[in-house]
Formats: structure tokens, sequence, C-alpha cells
């Protein structure tokens, strides 16, 4: 371990957060972050089982079983499930990342604990999960597409063909048809990786592009990284820091793309000399952009630049990111980020949800149980193989 302490206290947090029905968001109530909710529950779990902690792993099952078993009739998953069982499926829209983190978390329970009870219990649900997302091309080409306020950063601007979620799907695909050898799951992930590789990088002329807007369109997109996303008015420009972590950890790119976004990722690095925020640049108050932004929110306005989503670091990203540079080989660049991940994590309210981007002052909730999560990943890509397990297939 590069910090021993640090990752005990991210364990220990982990401990604080198991409930009889799974991990908890949050340890203090916080705008329902007190229960457990299917993104967060299923990228702690991951963490859990990946520290071979027995107890932790046990909330890991509980936490998947909570989830599968709250599952739409339609097929799509909660958002999050309270203690006394109340379900939520989204607010102002659904969540379209969910699914596929309901299933990546079932498969990867499967993989790591060599345990298959839950795998053949809940088949009938990654069949709703894998049908609901088909429905959701809604054109049959192979991507879905995201409403705003659809995944994680739901308060973003983003919506349409986003990239980061075609990858989670693809994943969901390539991790069941694994465990499955399920043939028309694995052509569809082929199909996905194949439009994921014609439409999100620039290249001259944007052969068989998805659509003919998108060929315009993308003579405005860097050459550095991969396409946040687009539809069918724009395309966006940010650098998404999931999104381009994800294309390395399933080899989504050639070895020139990797190398680019690995520059890209050093760049910016050592331009902030800390985490690496999750959209970059930031949305200033004179930007266009700011005016879908200010009013997207269900609370109070947290987007504020540098706050949040709008260029805010969040620890648990920058954890799968030290894991996709240590499979690049990137070493020094992604210890640089480990570190910087625990001293995050150990500022003021230990383990907030973010922090913001030029000061680094907490700026979300504390006590925040992915971010643990997210310095758990990190420790554990270095020394675990199981972590490469979830991306080998």
């Amino acid at each position: 371990m590069f910090d021993s302490k640090a990752y005990q206290q991210a364990l220990n947090l982990l401990h604080k957060a198991s409930t009889p029905f799974g991990f908890v968001a949050a340890v203090q109530e916080h705008d329902n972050y007190k229960r457990v909710w299917t993104r967060d529950g299923v990228i702690t779990s991951i963490a859990a089982m990946l520290s071979g902690d027995d107890i932790l792993i046990e909330t890991a099952k509980t936490t998947i079983q909570t989830l599968l078993n709250n599952q739409h009739k339609n097929g799509y998953m909660p958002s999050n499930v309270a203690e006394d069982g109340a379900v939520s499926y989204g607010g102002t829209c659904g969540r379209a990342d969910n699914p596929s983190w309901a299933v990546i978390g079932l498969c990867a329970y499967t993989l790591l604990t060599h345990d298959k009870s839950l795998w053949e219990k809940y088949q009938p649900q990654v069949e709703n999960c894998f049908a609901v997302l088909e429905a959701w091309e809604f054109n049959g080409k192979h991507l879905i597409y995201v409403p705003q306020s659809g995944d994680w950063a739901d308060e973003y601007i983003q919506h349409g063909y986003i990239l980061f979620d075609q990858l989670l799907r693809l994943w969901a695909l390539r991790l069941a048809s694994k465990l499955a050898l399920n043939k028309s799951w694995e052509n569809k992930a082929n199909q996905i990786t194949s439009s994921i590789q014609r439409n999100y990088w620039k290249v001259d002329g944007q052969p068989n592009a998805y659509a003919p807007n998108l060929v315009h369109q993308l003579k405005d997109a860097s050459s550095n990284f991969w396409l946040m996303g687009f539809n069918p008015a724009r395309i966006y420009k940010y650098f998404d820091l999931q999104a381009n972590t994800f294309a390395i950890l399933l080899g989504i790119g050639n070895t020139s793309q990797n190398e680019s976004v690995a520059d890209y990722m050093l760049t910016l690095h050592n331009k902030k000399e800390s985490l690496l925020p999750s959209f970059y640049p930031t949305i200033e108050d004179s930007d266009a952009d700011m005016n879908d932004l200010k009013n997207n929110y269900a609370y109070n306005f947290r987007n504020e630049p540098n706050y949040f989503h709008n260029g805010g670091l969040w620890p648990v990203w920058n954890g799968w990111a030290v894991g996709a540079l240590k499979i690049q080989g990137k070493n020094k660049l992604a210890e640089g980020m480990l570190k910087a991940i625990h001293q995050s994590n150990g500022n003021q309210d230990l383990f907030n949800e973010c922090l913001h981007g030029e000061t680094e002052k907490p700026c979300g909730v504390p006590n925040c149980t992915w971010s643990a999560a997210g310095a758990i990943i990190a420790e554990q890509a270095w020394i675990n193989i199981d972590f490469k397990k979830l991306f080998q297939f």
C-alpha cells in the first residue's frame, strides 16, 4: 500500500456505511444520500470485493440483492432504495446508466467471489436491463440516448449520445457474455464497440458517422481525447474524465489514442497539481452553456464555476483513472494521482464527495462512501490481479 493509514480509513468508512440492506451513499442523512443507490452502491461494492474484507463483501452481496429485487417491471433500475423499502426511480427523469451498473455489479460479484448464486437467481433481471437499454436506442443504431440528468452528472448540461453511458453498457455486455457465453450479447458488444470507435474520436471526414450532422460538428472537437457526446444540435467539447478513463480500461482505442489521452491527463494534472476535474474546462458565468446549467438542480444550485460537476474534483472517478493509467503503464502519473486522492479524502471533512476545482476545499457531502471506494479501487489497481479481471474479455 502507498498509504496504509489512508487506506484503512477508507475501509473504515465502508464499514460505517454498511447496513442490513446494503451500502448507503453517505453515513449522514443529506438529500437522500443515506440510501442504497445503484451506481454508488455498485462502485462501493466493487471496492469492497477488491479489498478482500469478508464483512464488506457480504454487504456488497446484500447491496446487489436490494437493487435487483427492486427492478421496475419495465426493466429500469432504482435510483435509490430507502431502509424502509421506499424506491425512487429518478427525479425529473430516470437514470439511463443504472441498468448497466446493476449488471456490472452482479457480474463483478460473480467473477470476484466465484459465487454463482446471484447470477443464477437474477437472469430475468439481467435480460430486462439489456432489453430496456435496447429500447433506449430508439433507432436500432447501437447507441442509447441519455436524457439530461440521466446519469451520474445529474445537474450538468449533457444529453444525447453520451459516451460514458455507452461504455457502461458495453462493459455490462462484455462481462455478462463472459459469464454466460451468450453470443447475442457478444455480438451486441462488438456492434457498440465499433460504433464508439467510429463516432467519438475526431478523424478527417468522419467516415460512417452516426448521423450527417456529426460530420460537420466534429470539426470543432479536440483531437486529443474521446468526445464526451453529441446530440442532433451539438457536440460536447469538454474533456470527460470518466469516459476517457473507461475507454482506456475497456481497450476502445489504439496505442496512439491511449497515449494521447494519457498525455492530456498528464498535462491537466501538471496544471492542476491535484486531482483531475470530471469535466474540463469549467463553464464560466459568461459562457453560453451556463444558461443550461444554472436551473438544473434539485435542492440548491451547486454548479458555480469549479464546483460540483462544473470543474469539481471527484475522488471516486480519479480512483478509476489511477487504475486506467496503471494498466497503461503510466505509473508515475498514476502514483501522483493516488497520493492526491488520499490527500483530498483527508481534507477537513473526511471523504468529501467532491472538492473545489481551484482551491481544493470540500464542496460536497462529507463521509461519502464512493470517495472512500475510489481510494480503495486506486490502491487495489496496483496490487490486485482481480482489478484487471474486470476488464479482460
